[in-house]
Formats: C-alpha cells, sequence, structure tokens
C-alpha cells in the first residue's frame, strides 16, 4: 500500500511513520508548512510548524531513507483553522482549532491531495485506533486523541491510519530511541500551536481590536467594563475585571457571552451546569445516524467533561440529555458521544455545541 506520513518532527509521527515502514508500505514523508512565519512558531513545547521541526521531520525521514517533502498549506491554513478561531471568539463562541485543523486540514485537504496523487491513505501520529472502520480511543487514555478526529467523516477515516493508537505514549519514546531518532525526548507541544507565546487574549485582541462592553451580574447590574467578549470563555473565573467575589462570599464564572450586546454575565458556579446539550452540524463516523436513542458518554473537551447520557439526532441536530449535569459547556466547543465497549470506546458522532 502506498502511504503518505504525515510528519510533524515529533516523536508520535516519527515512530508511525517508521511502523509504516516496518509494515512494508511504500511510504513518503510529509510536513505541513502552516505558518507563513515558521521561524517563529516555536517556543521550548509552544507552537509547533516551525523551521525546527521540518529539519527534525526531514532527519527522521533519512533515517528511515524515505522521500520527504514539505507541503506548503500556510494559505488554507489560516483561513480554515485560524481565522475560523478569531471568528468564533469574536462570535462569542468557544473553538477547538485542533478539531478545525483534523477537519480541514490533516483530513480534508492534505488527504484530498494525497488521493490525487495515488497515495491509498494517510498515516499520523495521533493517539487513536481503527477497527473495521470504526474510530475508537486509543490504548492510552491520557493521550488518546479521538475526540479531536471524531469530526472525520466515515470516508475520511476509510484512508486514515494510526499507527501508534495501540501503544502508550511512553513506550513510543523507548521505541524512538531505540531506533536512533533523535526526536525521541522531544518535548510534546502544548496549548495552541499558532499561539507560541501562550497570550490566548492578547492574539485575539490583536486581531479583532476592541468592543467595549460590560460585565454584569445574574441581575444585570454592571460590574466591570470590558474591551471585548473575546476575552471571556464559559467558565472562566479568572481575569473578570470585577472586585472580589459575589454577595455570598463565592467565586464568581463567565456564564453568559453575548457578543451582539457586547455583555458578559457572571454568576455562581451552579450557574454552569448543563443537563442538554443541542449540536449542530453532526458528523456520524460509521457514516449513517443510528436509529433511535443513543445510550452512551459524551465528551466536551479534549480532556474532560465527560457524561452519561441518551442522546438522539432530531431535525437534524444531536440532542443529548445528560444524566448528570456537565459544568461551564460553551457554544462553539465540540460535543463527541462514545458507545462504551470492553474493545475501546467507539466514537459515534460528534457536533458543534450551539446551546
Amino acid at each position: 500500500m502506498k502511504v503518505l506520513v504525515a510528519m510533524s518532527g515529533g516523536v508520535d509521527s516519527s515512530v508511525a511513520a517508521a511502523r509504516m515502514v516496518d509494515a512494508g508500505h511504500d511510504v513518503v514523508g510529509v510536513h505541513l508548512a502552516l505558518s507563513a512565519t515558521p521561524g517563529t512558531l516555536r517556543t521550548g513545547s509552544r507552537g509547533c510548524c516551525s523551521k525546527e521541526d521540518a529539519g527534525d521531520a526531514r532527519r527522521v525521514a533519512d533515517i528511515l531513507d524515505i522521500p520527504f517533502y514539505v507541503w506548503d498549506f500556510a494559505d488554507r491554513f489560516k483561513e480554515e483553522v485560524i481565522d475560523d478561531f478569531v471568528d468564533s471568539y469574536a462570535r462569542g463562541e468557544t473553538p477547538n482549532p485542533c478539531v478545525k485543523c483534523n477537519e480541514t486540514i490533516k483530513f480534508s485537504a492534505l488527504s484530498a491531495r494525497a488521493l490525487a496523487l495515488g497515495f491509498d491513505a494517510v498515516a499520523t501520529g495521533h493517539y487513536a485506533r481503527l477497527a473495521d472502520g470504526r474510530l475508537r480511543r486509543a490504548v492510552d487514555i491520557d493521550k488518546d486523541q479521538s475526540y479531536v478526529l471524531a469530526v472525520l467523516t466515515a470516508e475520511q477515516l476509510r484512508h486514515a491510519l494510526f499507527p501508534i493508537g495501540d501503544t502508550p505514549k511512553s513506550e513510543i519514546r523507548a521505541e524512538a530511541a531505540r531506533r536512533g531518532l533523535a526526536v525521541a525526548d522531544k518535548p510534546d507541544s502544548h496549548d495552541i500551536c499558532f499561539i507560541p507565546s501562550g497570550d490566548t487574549r492578547a492574539f485575539l485582541g490583536a486581531r479583532i481590536g476592541v468592543r467595549p462592553g460590560a460585565v454584569v451580574d445574574s441581575g444585570g447590574a454592571v460590574l466591570a467594563e470590558h474591551d471585548g467578549v473575546h476575552g471571556f470563555t464559559i467558565g472562566q473565573r479568572k481575569g473578570l475585571g470585577i472586585a472580589g467575589p459575589g454577595p455570598d462570599g463565592q467565586p464568581r464564572y463567565v456564564t453568559g457571552i453575548d457578543a451582539t450586546t457586547g455583555t458578559v454575565r457572571v454568576g455562581a458556579a451552579d450557574d454552569l451546569d448543563v443537563s442538554t446539550l443541542t449540536g449542530e452540524k453532526p458528523v456520524f463516523t460509521a457514516g449513517t445516524a443510528p436509529h433511535g436513542p443513543i445510550e452512551g458518554v459524551v465528551q466536551v473537551r479534549a480532556h474532560g467533561g465527560f457524561a452519561d447520557t441518551v442522546a438522539e439526532l432530531r431535525d437534524g441536530r444531536l440532542i443529548a440529555d445528560l444524566r448528570t449535569p456537565i459544568r461551564g459547556v460553551a457554544p462553539g466547543q465540540t460535543m463527541v458521544l462514545y458507545r462504551p465497549d470492553p474493545a475501546g470506546d467507539e466514537v459515534i458522532a460528534s457536533a458543534t455545541v450551539t446551546r
């Protein structure tokens, strides 16, 4: 099989490429240039897509003796991921750019080009598993990335490979060291790859500008002024610009954001509890929606936010009625529905939270 491996320059994709070679496939490595200024996007464990990362990927390809290329997707990444991220925050939402990148870049733009060039599949270093075309959690639950892959369609999954999903991260690093790969001890990237400073509020402020509004309590009393709703997310406790806790002496949290009026509402922790989720644009990884209600587990954050649920497709929306409330869910987040299974939780569907 002819396999294109997306090589980020990290240990995970490097071992994924090595395993594809060991399996006897015709392997080609490609590094995605996603930044117009790659020299600025690496600060220790923050950022990615730098010249350093491209060099690390190339050196691994040389050791594996496979062809290696760099494909420039910077313009599309800016349009599909960065601009979407900024626009979502301007609307008072909380998007996940890794989900959007997998949906529009790695398994759409990249996969489409790979198939057009005659490749049979695209392999990545994601921690997830495929069994009979079904997406499942990785063996290493702490590193599991099935959540950010749950937006992939059945057709996209049909041409995807996740060679390291059956192995714990510690063993992946050990394997890289045995293979003589210098990236064996390279730090994992953290936070948002295109904000290496880690200062999301400053990044958004530079692109959205000042859009004044008010911070109000549950009764509508103005507690503070702010420069834009992009500086807030549902569940946020710090940096609200208000003096002290609420009248009950307890901390106050962001409980609602209205981008149209510029209003940020704050309240008690209990105000963050959500019992029903509504998701638009559902994707069913098997290709078709199951009939009737689905008993399962819903997840609303990449590494947290779990609740048992009964979910159902109603009028084109995925509705999840939670058996226990989840705290602090924001519009723009991705909700992922899993079916518990002894062989590894199976991803059933994903949708973008609107309510």
